[in-house]
C-alpha cells in the first residue's frame, strides 16, 4: 500500500509540473521568419499568431505570391521552434521519461 501512496503523490506531483510547463507555454512569445528577415512571425506558446511583420518592400501587388508564401514559412518556422521548445519543457517535467508515440503536451 506504501507504493501506491508513493505512485499517487508522485502523479500528484507530475500533474502539478505539467500545469507549471503549460501556463509557462502560454506566456512564451516565440519567433519564425522568413526571407531574410523580412517576414516575422510570433506566436504564443499555444501557436496562436500574436503579430506578424512585414517589410514594406513586399507590399508590391505584383509579389503577392511571394509575400504569401513568406508568411507561411515564417509561422511554419515560428511553430517548428514552438514545438522544439514544448519538447523541452516536457523533458524538465517528466525528467527524460519518454512518453508513449502520440502523447504530445501540451497540445
Amino acid at each position: 500500500m506504501k507504493n501506491l501512496a508513493g505512485l499517487m503523490k508522485q502523479a500528484s506531483q507530475m500533474q502539478s509540473k505539467m500545469a507549471e510547463m503549460q501556463a509557462k507555454l502560454e506566456e512564451m512569445r516565440i519567433e519564425g521568419s522568413s526571407g531574410a528577415g523580412m517576414v516575422t512571425v510570433i506566436l504564443s506558446g499555444k501557436g496562436d499568431m500574436k503579430s506578424i511583420k512585414i517589410d514594406p518592400k513586399l507590399a508590391d501587388p505584383a509579389e503577392m505570391e511571394m509575400l504569401q508564401d513568406l508568411i507561411v514559412a515564417a509561422c511554419a518556422e515560428a511553430r517548428r521552434h514552438l514545438d522544439e521548445k514544448a519538447a523541452e519543457e516536457m523533458q524538465k517535467v517528466t525528467g527524460g521519461l519518454n512518453l508513449p508515440e502520440g502523447m504530445k503536451f501540451p497540445f
